[in-house]
């Protein structure tokens, strides 16, 4: 089963996938360094789940968890 960022605990590193939806959606988060193979450490939960802060290439960003549930995530050993 495929887990997205959304499902991944705090504090694990990850590895992109592959990112679903289309058009704009996925054009944003592109546009926002989440690409096929970049590394990803999920830094915080907010306390119901959303947003969700991650550090991706250097630098942190705050996900909506819509967002997140189209990156499709695998994790690192």
């Amino acid at each position: 089963m495929e887990q997205s960022l959304k499902d991944t605990p705090c504090g694990c590193h990850v590895t992109v996938k592959r990112l679903l939806g289309d058009g704009p959606v996925k054009r944003r988060i592109m546009d926002m360094g989440i690409t096929k193979g970049a590394e990803v450490y999920v830094r915080k939960l907010a306390p119901l789940g959303d947003p969700i802060e991650v550090t991706v290439r250097g630098y942190e960003l705050s996900l909506r968890g819509e967002d997140a549930k189209n990156i499709i995530v695998e994790q690192k050993d």
